[in-house]
């Protein structure tokens, strides 16, 4: 595939999802319906990619923002459900899918049924969290969501291997994928918790957000690399890397966390539009295949609807029947009897199973030949994959916000809880700006005399009690003291740092310790963040 072919694409795929954003539409239906128009433009080739290039490529950044968006805290409290869904839902649905699809198509090796049915089996959390965090959904479900999507690929994925290896050596054993699996888990996550380590430690000695920003992205292919060179999950290395990170980032600098934000969005956003526009523009030929193939189009469609089906059903058949699990307390769990879900909050779960970038991706993954061999139904195969993507955006990805209206799932008492926490940590930090103050005031006022040390205290006040712009102003050199030298102007300046440190280390403090929710220091952060932001440009710009 030419790269002007390949820029084309990716173009007309962003535009598209821009349009789509701005009129509320479902970008990967879209997508995915205007790339089989646009197949049918004559003069549109036929676009082909390595398989190798989808996960190598895609996967990587993706989990890794998806990761970097997630709470460490949130997901260690729901680890046990998240393992329950993220592990247990995909093994369920992986093999139902698979004895679905030997059974109708005996002629398909039972290993090449599971190839299928570890691509379908994990649920993509990006349509369903997009819904969730506008429907007003509790933070309990939305961590599950985003926590069993994190972790559903790494099983997937691997079971995946499993079943290509089986299907290369005609054997598929269940001791040998149990070893594969063990392997690819602590390997995985050793790697990932490595280099997640060395890349804080970098960021901490590293002044320069765009150069740690361009370490970041180089990140998820470090890590996804080099766990797989050693036998490792690429995507658990990926998923841990990202959520340590995430979890140390409140010590790294201001710049690179208001950095890090726009880069990862402006990566998911072309990543997951090309991905979807592929598919798209994919299907005329690869249907084209199916039908001049011995299993011929009416077998692929029939088997297209029967796997779709399982895959929908045994969802909801397993969250319900697994729900009582969710008492249990895992070893290092912080979980009270609160975080358990209601059984409303669980149909929720169970609705939101739509899958997308990572069933595509592993689906457009399946290897032309394997030892020398032409990979049985291939095309097949991936019709039914894409089938089932398809289908279940349509279906689920569609109803889940009618679904999520009926059953009254909210978070308004969430919501209450929130304010509070914020209206305790505010006065908090308060207090510990009045002692940074009180610390500080003797020592400055050695070096600059009452008076002026009076003048400098006096503006953080000013700026303590202002918000944005007026902070930034009140604190600027020049500005700060009127009729008085720059130097009181300087040390205001850094004197409000000082204490903006000191509030940083109060929320960090106070959400390791469980008394303060992620989701409320990172909104009192971003303010600290962008105070100290404006404090910046506002002496650069005076240089």
């Amino acid at each position: 595939m030419h790269v002007i072919e390949i820029f084309a694409l990716v173009a007309g795929a962003v535009l598209i999802t821009a349009l789509c954003r701005r009129q509320g539409w479902p970008a990967p239906l879209v997508l995915v319906a205007a790339g089989l128009v646009a197949s049918f433009v004559p003069g549109v080739p036929r676009f082909e990619v390595d398989p190798e290039l989808i996960l190598d490529f895609v996967l990587p950044p993706l989990l890794f923002s998806a990761a970097l968006a997630t709470s460490y805290q949130d997901f260690r409290r729901s680890l046990n459900s998240i393992t329950r869904l993220g592990v247990g839902l995909v093994l369920v649905s992986a093999l139902a899918v698979a004895v679905a699809a030997w059974l109708l198509a005996p002629a398909l090796p039972f290993a090449a049924a599971l190839v299928l049915g570890a691509v379908v089996a994990p649920p993509d959390a990006v349509a369903a969290a997009a819904v969730g965090r506008r429907l007003g959904l509790p933070r309990r479900v939305m961590t599950l969501l985003t926590g069993e999507s994190l972790i559903n690929d790494a099983t997937s994925l691997t079971l995946y291997k499993v079943a290509l290896a089986g299907v290369a050596t005609g054997v598929w054993s269940f001791s040998e994928g149990l070893q594969v699996f063990a392997v690819a888990v602590v390997a995985g996550v050793g790697v990932g918790l490595v280099l997640g380590w060395l890349l804080h430690q970098l960021r901490l000695r590293l002044d320069d957000p765009v150069v740690a920003s361009a370490i970041g992205v180089l990140t998820p292919f470090a890590a996804y690399w080099g766990a797989e060179a050693i036998g490792g999950s690429g995507v658990l290395a990926v998923v841990a890397a990202g959520l340590l990170l995430a979890s140390t980032s409140p010590r790294a600098g201001y710049a690179t966390r208001l950095y890090q934000e726009p880069v990862w969005s402006t990566v998911d956003l072309l990543l997951e539009a090309f991905t979807f526009a592929l598919i798209g523009i994919q299907l005329k030929w690869l249907i084209a295949d199916v039908n001049a193939s011995d299993q011929g189009l009416g077998q692929a469609a029939l088997l297209a609807v029967v796997v779709l089906a399982v895959a929908m059903l045994v969802r909801p058949a397993y969250v319900l029947a697994t729900a009582g699990m969710d008492r249990v307390r895992m070893r290092g769990s912080h979980r009270t009897a609160d975080d358990a879900l209601t059984r409303r909050e669980s149909l929720v779960v169970s609705w939101a199973g739509m899958r997308g970038v990572v069933t595509l991706a592993a689906a457009a993954a399946i290897p032309t030949t394997l030892a020398g061999e032409a990979f049985p139904q291939r095309a097949t195969l991936q019709l039914v994959a894409y089938a089932v993507a398809i289908g279940t955006l349509l279906l689920q990805g569609l109803t889940l916000p009618g679904v999520i209206r009926r059953l009254d799932v909210g978070s308004g008492s969430e919501r209450r809880q929130d304010a509070i926490q914020e209206a305790q940590v505010r006065v908090a930090t308060a207090e510990a700006a009045q002692q940074v103050i009180a610390r500080r005031r003797p020592e400055i006022a050695a070096q600059l005399g009452d008076e002026r040390a009076d003048r400098v205290i006096s503006t953080v006040v000013a700026a303590l009690n202002a918000r944005g712009r007026a902070a930034a102003e009140l604190l600027d050199p020049d500005r700060a003291v009127e009729g008085a030298s720059r130097w009181p102007g300087r040390r205001a300046q850094a004197l409000r740092r000082e204490v903006i440190a000191a509030q940083r280390e109060v929320l960090v403090e106070r959400r390791d310790s469980g008394e303060l929710d992620e989701a409320v220091m990172q909104r009192v952060l971003r303010e600290l963040d962008l105070e100290e932001g404006r404090m910046s440009a506002s002496w650069v710009t005076r240089l």
